[in-house]
């Protein structure tokens, strides 16, 4: 069951730079983001507090990497939207049973150490990310 919109991914070239234009823009107090490089996936991540959810800011480090591939055909934008659930593995199963068309069938660890998994396009017209959060 979803609990909240947890975040809105957007792929940028330089996410120092684009932190940097958030907080200027809307007030975002710049130690209040976080930051960090994801290995697995080869990202810089910065998520910037935006009320109860968060704005994620995604950049590519490898040109060979999802994100970097995503600015390369479509440029710098929206990437995923984010939704917060209580219990992964138990909505990655319901779903698998629907049928619903998934990149990721068993979660893997995102951004701030959450457990994660992607729904393909397909299935909601949209990339949409589960992220197993504390309730």
């Amino acid at each position: 069951m979803a609990l909240k919109i947890d975040h809105v991914g957007i792929a940028v070239v330089n996410a120092d730079e684009t932190t940097r234009l958030y907080t200027d823009l809307i007030g975002i107090k710049p130690e209040d983001v976080e930051k960090e490089v994801v290995e697995s996936q080869k990202i810089k991540v910065a998520m910037l507090p935006v009320g109860e959810s968060k704005i994620e800011l995604l950049e590519g480090l490898d040109p060979e990497g999802v994100v970097a591939k995503f600015i390369a055909k479509k440029g710098e934008g929206i990437h995923h939207l984010a939704i917060g659930v209580k219990d992964i593995k138990a909505e990655l199963e319901n779903l698998k049973k629907k049928g619903v068309p998934l990149v990721d069938t068993e979660p893997r660890i995102g951004a701030g150490g959450h457990k994660v998994a992607f729904l393909h396009p397909k299935a909601t017209k949209i990339l949409l990310e589960l992220v197993e959060v504390e309730h």
